[in-house]
């Protein structure tokens, strides 16, 4: 964290889910927050539930995926705030659980543009942001998965974006710790959300059977996020895996 009172997040898809939890964390510990997501509805949602603390947050709808909007997202928070101490990475999308022949082209590239190259966008909007900021530096933290260390059944275009994402935080880790730029990376698995909710139901395993999944308070994440952040810039926790601890991931397949 930075020395000044109010340091300033960055969080994407942050009307709902992790994002709405990371947010809300962020602006309970007296962040000044930019809520980002394509919905303004959602995201004004979240910042009126932050009660006290919505006055520090500042809603700005954006399309992860298309550069301009990317661009205007981050002139915005310098415009508002003067500078960026932490992107939370984090917006993100799933796909159809279909055979990897059966599933549309069009399918394979709206994950990708939404995982991978909106992470990308951000991260680079970040990254000149806080090169050029005084103090200069500040912390990218991006939402990889479970799924970046094995796949679930069916899941090859989400699968493959996060493994990606591993990828992309190592890159920025390298090229960017000159610049005071520290980058990590925190894998989710099964956080109580409106997306795993089918989980309690019973999800399709590696061994052909369908068995419903023990899930974890989102508030975890959101807490493990927030003291990633808080940490001083020579100090970076490179990979976390926060998991509820019954689901099948260690031996998964």
């Amino acid at each position: 964290m930075q020395t000044n009172d109010h340091p300033v997040a960055l969080v994407t898809g942050a009307g709902t889910g992790i994002g709405r939890a990371v947010a809300l964390e962020f602006l309970a510990r007296g962040y000044r927050v930019v809520l980002a997501g394509r919905r303004r509805e959602p995201l004004e949602q979240t910042r009126v539930s932050a009660g006290q603390d919505s006055a520090r947050a500042l809603v700005v709808p954006t399309d992860v995926t298309k550069e301009q909007s990317v661009r205007e997202l981050f002139d915005e928070t310098q415009r508002a705030y003067g500078r960026l101490d932490v992107l939370f990475n984090n917006a993100g999308r799933g796909a159809p659980a279909v055979p990897i022949d059966e599933l549309p082209v069009e399918t394979w590239r709206d994950v990708v543009d939404v995982n991978l190259t909106g992470m990308f966008l951000c991260a680079q909007a970040a990254i000149r942001l806080m090169k050029g900021q005084t103090p200069r530096g500040g912390r990218i933290i991006n939402n990889g998965s479970i799924s970046s260390h094995a796949p679930r059944p069916y899941s090859i275009a989400y699968t493959a974006t996060k493994h990606a994402v591993t990828g992309l935080t190592k890159s920025i880790s390298l090229d960017c710790r000159k610049d005071g730029i520290a980058c990590g990376q925190i894998d989710i698995g099964n956080a109580a959300t409106d997306m795993t909710e089918r989980m309690a139901a019973g999800v399709l395993q590696a061994d052909g059977s369908t068995r419903p999944e023990p899930r974890m308070d989102v508030g975890h994440v959101a807490r493990a996020v927030a003291e990633m952040a808080a940490l001083p810039l020579d100090t970076n926790v490179q990979f976390m895996t926060i998991m509820a601890t019954e689901m099948p991931f260690v031996g998964r397949g």
